[in-house]
């Protein structure tokens, strides 16, 4: 049997299931860019853990490392925001002063996603509006829409794509 080399196996796992790892960041986060940077993480971990990874069903295995970053994330994310007790409790209780900065840039990325999603070419446009926006999974789509849930799964991955590229063209121009 040849040893694969762990590099091109890397390769080969990001090629392959890069949207896939994505998407579940996405939904578990709610966050776009937290989404893009664990789904960089779950790779780098995939690298490192591939000595131990036994070969079946890579998909699984991925998907796991995936929903186990977001959920560490997340449980990290609770931990900072909500003290344990009243002795963590500051003295007053100031107002986040970037509370209503975070909300408005919140709202202006949404904002943005929204107008880049709006202005793709159907059938995209709607999948990705779905999607998105409103969080629907590929299953409510394909139902609600009479297609297929592969057909609704492609255009997530191509609508995908093209916000990606959107948002780059605009990164390098802006």
């Amino acid at each position: 049997m040849e040893k694969i080399n762990p590099k091109d196996k890397i390769v080969e796992l990001v090629t392959k299931y890069q949207n896939l790892v994505f998407s579940i960041c996405l939904k578990l986060t709610g966050d776009y860019f937290v989404a893009e940077d664990i789904s960089q993480d779950t790779f780098l971990t995939a690298f490192e853990k591939l000595d131990s990874f036994d070969g079946n069903n890579e998909k699984a295995w991925i998907s796991r490392i995936a929903s186990n970053k977001c959920i560490d994330y997340l449980k990290a994310a609770e931990r900072r925001s909500c003290p344990v007790g009243e002795e963590d409790m500051p003295e007053q209780a100031a107002p986040d002063s970037n509370e209503p900065l975070q909300k408005y840039l919140n709202s202006e990325v949404l904002q943005e996603l929204e107008e880049k999603c709006n202005n793709l070419p159907e059938p995209y446009r709607r999948v990705a509006v779905e999607h998105f926006l409103r969080g629907h999974t590929p299953r409510e789509i394909a139902d609600s829409g009479g297609k297929s849930i592969k057909t609704i799964q492609t255009q997530i991955y191509r609508a995908r794509d093209m916000l990606r590229q959107s948002i780059r063209k605009e990164d390098l121009l802006g």
